[in-house]
């Protein structure tokens, strides 16, 4: 759950994804009210009921949920490592940069320049060029890997 807690903040998890989460969460041995109802809820449930389930889940298991920077850097170093990794494609990446995220260091300045340059008017000629640069520029100096 709190590997979770990030995600949530940084948009990544849907809300009809909760309540398997927390069905997850029990099997795994944590327990607490909220995580039983929220557990309980089919997936289309009403959102706004979903999200308050969920956060008073974390509040009764002691998980914090980050605040917007701190779950953007997560989600910076994800989508770093899913590239270095290639579980995810350039195009991937830049797909799921979804909100925005700070950065603090000339590495992450760079790769978040060169995923930002991604839209979906890039031409065909242009992408392999760009996912190269992302790539190589980006993951070759990647300050997410230790």
């Amino acid at each position: 759950m709190q590997h979770s807690a990030w995600q949530y903040v940084a948009e990544v998890l849907r809300p009809e994804e909760l309540p398997m989460l927390a069905a997850h969460a029990l099997v795994d041995g944590r327990d607490s009210p909220a995580l039983r109802e929220l557990a309980g809820l089919p997936s289309r449930s009403d959102e706004t009921e979903i999200r308050e389930l969920y956060v008073q889940a974390l509040h009764e298991l002691g998980i914090p949920l980050p605040d917007e920077e701190a779950a953007g850097r997560c989600l910076l170093v994800r989508l770093a490592f899913g590239l270095a990794k290639d579980e995810l494609s350039p195009k991937g990446v830049a797909d799921r940069l979804s909100m925005t995220v700070a950065a603090r260091t000339q590495e992450e300045t760079r790769f978040l320049s060169v995923a930002a340059d991604y839209s979906e008017w890039i031409g065909p000629d242009d992408l392999p060029g760009w996912e190269n640069d992302l790539r190589v520029r980006n993951v070759g100096s990647c300050p997410f890997r230790g």
